[in-house]
């Protein structure tokens, strides 16, 4: 049961990782404008302009999961540091590093670390520069609806994936008018799943330490180390 819980706990971080990524490295593409929105690529070249002047990113955020037919209802914290291609990833007690060679993944909950090598050709790799052409092609995107939350501005664009195979059936992108900042990524499954994820706090050029993405394995004496390649 324990395995189950923490196999549970790492796909769920892996998805997350991706959906982060896809909040703040879909605005570091270029967007082709056929057969897209005039409106909603001129929003998204501003926002990527705005995006590619920080230096560094934090995210804290909230991750929430539903399905009514299934009656499942899941909300969960976390947070992300983002410099270049490096990133530290907290989310369900896990804690995901990448010094931009490898991948650490910390379950303190069974004193285990994963070690892994990333090959950026792999389609299931995740790193902040794959994140990068996520969104470059297989989508077709419009402005939405215009909502307001606690006084802001959030103006959505709904990206419909064209590829049949693709799960899920849109995916909306929120964003705050004034800031040019990401407010909320919500994904709609063709099976009636529903997932959010809510920018609560969006930082940049934060004082990092030096050896913010360095992995130091002396601070986990007890823990066994898990050589994935």
């Amino acid at each position: 049961m324990k395995s189950t819980i923490l196999n549970f706990k790492k796909n769920n971080v892996n998805n997350l990782t991706k959906k982060v990524f896809q909040i703040v490295f879909l605005f570091l593409v270029t967007f082709s404008t056929q057969a897209q929105d005039k409106k909603a690529k001129e929003l998204l070249d501003q926002v990527t302009a705005k995006v590619k002047s920080y230096d560094n990113i934090v995210i804290d955020f909230k991750y929430t999961l539903n399905n009514a037919k299934e009656n499942i209802n899941q909300d969960s914290k976390g947070n992300v540091t983002i410099k270049g291609n490096q990133f530290v990833l907290n989310f369900m007690g896990v804690t995901k590093i990448f010094d931009g060679q490898k991948t650490y993944t910390i379950v303190p909950e069974d004193e285990e670390i994963s070690i892994s090598r990333v090959n950026e050709k792999d389609d299931n790799a995740i790193t902040p520069s794959k994140m990068l052409t996520f969104f470059n092609s297989g989508y077709k995107y419009t402005m939405d609806i215009v909502q307001n939350v606690k006084g802001r501005k959030i103006q959505y664009i709904k990206l419909n994936p064209t590829s049949a195979k693709d799960q899920r059936k849109e995916i909306l992108l929120g964003i705050d008018v004034q800031t040019k900042h990401i407010y909320n990524l919500i994904e709609m499954g063709k099976n009636g799943t529903k997932t959010t994820l809510t920018v609560n706090s969006f930082k940049t050029n934060q004082p990092l330490s030096k050896n913010q993405f360095t992995f130091v394995q002396s601070k986990y004496p007890n823990y066994y180390i898990n050589k994935l390649d």
